[in-house]
């Protein structure tokens, strides 16, 4: 593993810009949206909303003429792109324009990234001037390691790349936010923001909240927020 020297933390004076997260009601939670080049962390569990939120994420930066990078780790790209277009967002079209791009990746692929301090996705970041990346869900990498120190030297090592390459990230999670998991603490520990999303089951229908864990150098809600998955991706109340 390639050690850094230095941790990557985002300069909190200096990165006062706002990165829109594409879904008003949240960007009204936390001043605006996300500080530019923080790596976040959406955690949630199975149909909690963890992918949508991620994607209108990567769509709000096309709006804005940003190249968007989309890995994942789990996800067939037909089904996908198939499965995104019932919200309205044509990823085949806006790859042929050379606006998104799209990596299916395994997590042995970027533990070798890390020990090769960059590799090809670092290639395809800094050829294509990515602005905006998404890691949808890097609840496999965790698992890649036993031991909590090489575990926290690898968050570190990713987290520091990311910065590195001057991207606002968001690396997703798929755990139940109320059940306290170890093998999450490393990412959690270095993580500029955690979001939390529930799907909760109350009497005979589940409902759905985002809950803002911690965003650093952020005033932000601390309270429980109603999430809704509409056609046209997510709302926040």
């Amino acid at each position: 593993m390639k050690k850094t020297k230095k941790r990557g933390k985002i300069n909190l004076k200096k990165d006062n810009k706002r990165i829109s997260t594409g879904i008003s009601g949240l960007d009204k939670l936390i001043k605006g949206g996300f500080r530019k080049n923080s790596t976040n962390l959406v955690v949630g569990g199975t149909g909690s909303g963890k992918t949508i939120l991620a994607m209108q994420f990567l769509i709000q930066g096309i709006k804005k003429n940003e190249a968007c990078l989309f890995i994942t780790f789990e996800e067939e790209k037909k089904a996908f792109y198939s499965n995104m277009k019932e919200l309205g967002w044509d990823l085949e079209s806006l790859e042929k324009k050379g606006k998104f791009y799209f990596m299916e990746y395994t997590p042995e692929k970027v533990k070798t990234m890390l020990d090769e301090g960059g590799g090809m996705i670092e290639s395809l970041v800094l050829r294509k001037e990515i602005k905006r990346v998404v890691i949808d869900s890097i609840t496999s990498f965790g698992l890649l390691f036993d031991d909590n120190l090489e575990k926290r030297e690898a968050a570190l090592s990713l987290f520091d790349l990311l910065r590195k390459w001057e991207c606002t990230t968001i690396l997703t999670y798929e755990r139940d936010p109320s059940v306290n998991e170890t093998n999450i603490k490393a990412l959690e520990f270095e993580s500029d923001s955690i979001i939390l999303l529930y799907y909760i089951k109350e009497k005979t229908q589940r409902k759905r909240y985002l809950e803002i864990l911690k965003m650093r150098g952020t005033e932000h809600s601390h309270k429980m927020h109603s999430l809704l998955i509409k056609k046209s991706g997510i709302f926040v109340r």
